[in-house]
């Protein structure tokens, strides 16, 4: 993959596979790339795009310092003002480098993660993240070890799928797979460890969802399976349990889709590459209590995606950022293929999960219809007058399809 240049001719907001989150009702996206020509390129390491989502306005913020290199399958996290990325594959090929910027700072600058204790993880992409507590846990992964790591790892936790010579740094790799290891960072001690599971853990695999519900840490999907499987891992004992779904309706298997914690014990997931090879427009909810799936009703059949991120916003709210909407797989009988012509997006839109207060509702209905009212509008006071007219900016800019 090559970086966007300045003058692409694409929009820098259309991108998959990026990471994005939401704090004080604006969404923070970075990274990603896009299809230009056929040909994958990277968005820039060195700014972070802003969604107000009051009034649906974006900005684009520099970041200086120690940029990232080009990145693709990293995983981003965010945890007290601060965005980590760690691992993914560079120009180079796969890294575990990890990277860090203070968003609170009114000039970001990233600044390489280093002299770190514990053993870092082996170069990989495709993992997940869990925030919880001062910890970053990670998931999951394809990536390449050295033959001693393979000796030292279980074949349950670790599936070779290819041989071959590479070096990283002053590391000679040989073994390529998937793996289903449990990594924790400490940002404070900057420290790294390997806690050891019990339970039934999930099948080694990448391109999957996580999320994070209390203590608990849950994986869904990644792997070639009919039905799409649950399982959580206890995030102080460390005991994984698989969910056995009581509902005679359960999602399709897939992988690169989004997986959003809506209530105490629901999980919202939407979208992705279904085992059928089809980009999926269909949204369920997971009750960890009941164990139960439930397809629900919503009005973005015409949206369906992959490779997309879907974060927790107000009033429950589950916000869908870019992605592509037309992912297709090409099989013949020498290999499997990515068809080239994918679209990448860069609207942005929700979720309602909850009943929105009158007060959401009237807001909603005076920005969706603002012509309605006419000078009326200026008779509110200041304060209103403001939060209604970046409502009318977001409706607006809803209807140019971001």
């Amino acid at each position: 993959m090559d970086a966007a240049g300045r003058d692409a001719p694409m929009s820098r907001l259309e991108r998959s596979s990026h990471t994005a989150f939401i704090d004080n009702n604006t969404l923070y996206v970075w990274g990603g790339y896009q299809v230009v020509a056929g040909e994958d390129v990277m968005l820039p390491s060195n700014e972070i795009c802003l969604c107000d989502l009051d009034s649906g306005m974006w900005e684009r913020r520099e970041i200086t310092g120690d940029i990232p290199p080009d990145l693709s399958g990293f995983c981003g996290s965010y945890l007290n003002g601060t965005l980590f990325i760690f691992a993914g594959c560079d120009p180079v090929g796969y890294t575990n480098q990890m990277f860090s910027v203070d968003l609170t700072e009114q000039h970001c600058s990233w600044k390489k993660v280093t002299d770190t204790k514990g053993t870092t993880p082996s170069p990989r992409d495709k993992h997940s993240c869990w925030v919880h507590g001062d910890r970053l846990i990670y998931f999951g992964g394809y990536g390449c070890k050295t033959v001693g790591e393979v000796r030292n790892t279980t074949s349950s936790s670790f599936i070779v799928e290819e041989m071959s010579w590479t070096t990283i740094g002053d590391t000679l790799f040989r073994c390529w797979g998937w793996n289903n290891e449990v990594h924790v960072f400490d940002i404070h001690a900057a420290t790294w460890s390997t806690p050891e599971t019990q339970g039934p853990a999930p099948a080694p695999r990448g391109f999957h969802a996580s999320a994070l519900l209390g203590n608990k840490g849950y994986i869904s999907g990644g792997v070639e399976t009919a039905e799409l499987d649950m399982f959580c891992l206890d995030l102080k004992t460390w005991i994984w349990t698989k969910f056995e779904a009581s509902s005679s309706c359960i999602p399709l298997g897939r992988s690169m889709h989004t997986m959003t914690p809506i209530s105490d014990h629901t999980l919202f997931i939407y979208g992705g590459l279904g085992t059928d090879g089809n980009t999926l427009n269909d949204a369920w909810q997971f009750n960890t209590l009941k164990k139960e799936w439930t397809k629900m009703m919503h009005p973005h059949k015409d949206k369906p995606r992959v490779s997309h991120t879907a974060c927790l916003g107000n009033d429950d709210d589950v916000v869908v950022f870019g992605g592509s909407s037309n992912f297709c797989i090409l099989m013949d009988s020498v290999a499997v293929l990515r068809a080239p012509s994918q679209h990448h997006c860069r609207d942005v839109f929700m979720f309602q999960t909850q009943p929105y207060s009158l007060f959401r509702l009237c807001e909603d209905f005076i920005g969706g219809n603002a012509q309605l009212f006419g000078k009326q509008l200026n008779w509110l006071p200041s304060k209103l007058q403001n939060k209604i007219d970046k409502r009318v900016a977001f409706f607006s800019a809803m209807r140019t399809d971001f």
